[in-house]
């Protein structure tokens, strides 16, 4: 599958452009993409560009836009008198939100009812307290009846909270987590699913401008990249969750973090470990599809599902 924009990672890259190619140099390897391959440069973290990049790029209708290493967005070249973002967000303006945020919850609930089970499989104890499991499960049958998207986005707000709270069942209790809580975190778990889930948000984001999508207008999630937050939610339990739960369960030595009543810190050491670890359990060639499938749902009209992993 190809997608309309080219993502330039990491740090330390060459990037200068022919009539014909983008030509990226990178620890010794060179790579050369059609610049007829490429709608949308998208460059993220430091490297060397040259100005040819840019002339070539907006010369030929193309935009060039810039990220953070962790994929906040910084700004966005594109040819003077090019307004075509406007056709994208009037009709995310005038998607039906009911439609996708069932979606995106849907899926979420199933991952999750998916990664109880499977925590709760080869323990004797039961992870789940009477009726738990029969109320997630009624709340997923009921979904698709809920008429307004604010009676979706709280029973999905209930669920993921009901989620966390099981899931903090099969965590040793030396770990003190105990529910997914805001920032600041007071301990490890919550800190390495906000680097987690942090890391899976810039990857969501760096692909949904790169495919000029509003990430302000959400469908599940409303406000500041509302939509960013709908693409990531349904892939957290799978990317994030899984991984990190597997890692836990074989112990994490104290020495890797410090916490205090208002703070948990997590060593250079620890929190480089657990970055490798998500940077090989997301994958990005699965948002990238997501982000397509939502393009193509918005602008031609096709069927909006949920990309299974």
């Amino acid at each position: 599958m190809r997608y309309p924009w080219h993502i330039v990672t990491g740090f330390g890259a060459h990037l200068k452009a022919t009539k014909a190619s983008l030509v990226i140099t990178k620890n010794g390897q060179l790579e050369q993409v059609p610049l007829d391959q490429i709608d949308h440069l998208l460059v993220m973290g430091g490297h060397f560009l040259h100005t040819s990049v840019i002339n070539v790029m907006l010369r030929s209708g193309k935009s060039v836009s810039f990220f953070e290493a962790d994929g906040e967005p910084l700004g966005i070249l594109r040819p003077y008198g090019d307004h075509s973002d406007d056709s994208i967000r009037k009709a995310q303006d005038a998607a039906p939100s009911h439609s996708y945020a069932l979606k995106f919850a849907r899926a979420a609930l199933i991952n999750r009812i998916q990664q109880i089970e499977s925590l709760q499989e080869g323990r004797e104890e039961c992870i789940l307290y009477g009726g738990e499991m029969d109320i997630i499960r009624q709340h997923l049958s009921e979904l698709e009846y809920l008429v307004r998207v604010d009676e979706i986005r709280r029973v999905h707000r209930l669920v993921t909270d009901m989620y966390y709270e099981i899931v903090a069942r099969t965590i040793h209790p030396d770990l003190e987590f105990r529910r997914r809580t805001s920032r600041p975190y007071t301990d490890v778990i919550n800190c390495c699913l906000s680097v987690g889930y942090g890391m899976l948000f810039g990857n969501a984001c760096v692909s949904a401008i790169g495919a000029r999508l509003e990430p302000d207008t959400g469908f599940l999630h409303t406000g500041s990249r509302g939509l960013i937050y709908d693409l990531i939610e349904p892939f957290k339990t799978i990317m994030i969750d899984r991984p990190l739960l597997e890692m836990v369960r074989g112990g994490v030595n104290p020495d890797e973090y410090e916490c205090s009543p208002g703070r948990c810190i997590l060593s250079d050491d620890f929190l480089s470990r657990i970055t490798r670890m998500f940077h090989g359990s997301i994958r990005q060639e699965v948002l990238d599809e997501q982000v397509l499938v939502m393009g193509e749902s918005l602008m031609k009209g096709t069927d909006f599902y949920i990309i299974k992993v």
